[in-house]
């Protein structure tokens, strides 16, 4: 089988997934995934598109991910694999479609504006 190339986005970090069948090794930035995500909920966010498809253990997955945080890089991670689930096999998005794993979150950092302490934040006002 040919590898199935997607790309997750979330905030500033973006996800390169490369999904092939296999044993169902998990590597992201070659290191193992639990090694990589050492908190369980991110740990979970990985598996949750392969527990909701029922294909754990069926593929390889090798994952670039570049910018943001941890949080940011779990979720676009997620992202990139439920799409790669569902280019391989169109059934899936029945199943990845209703759970929100589909949808690409538009939510980024406001900007700084001039003038001002942080985005909405203001400096003091002094009346006197």
């Amino acid at each position: 089988m040919a590898v199935t190339h997607t790309i997750g986005r979330r905030k500033t970090s973006v996800a390169r997934v490369y999904l092939k069948e296999g044993t169902g090794a998990i590597t992201i930035n070659g290191k193992d995934y639990k090694e990589y995500f050492t908190v369980s909920t991110l740990v979970y966010k990985i598996e949750q598109a392969f527990a909701l498809t029922e294909t754990t253990g069926q593929y390889d997955v090798k994952v670039n991910v570049d910018g943001g945080g941890i949080t940011g890089q779990a979720e676009a991670i997620r992202l990139g694999l439920s799409r790669a689930l569902c280019e391989i096999n169109p059934e899936h998005r029945t199943a990845l479609k209703p759970e929100g794993l589909l949808t690409r979150d538009p939510r980024m950092v406001e900007r700084k504006k001039f003038g001002q302490k942080k985005a909405r934040k203001k400096f003091q006002f002094s009346k006197r």
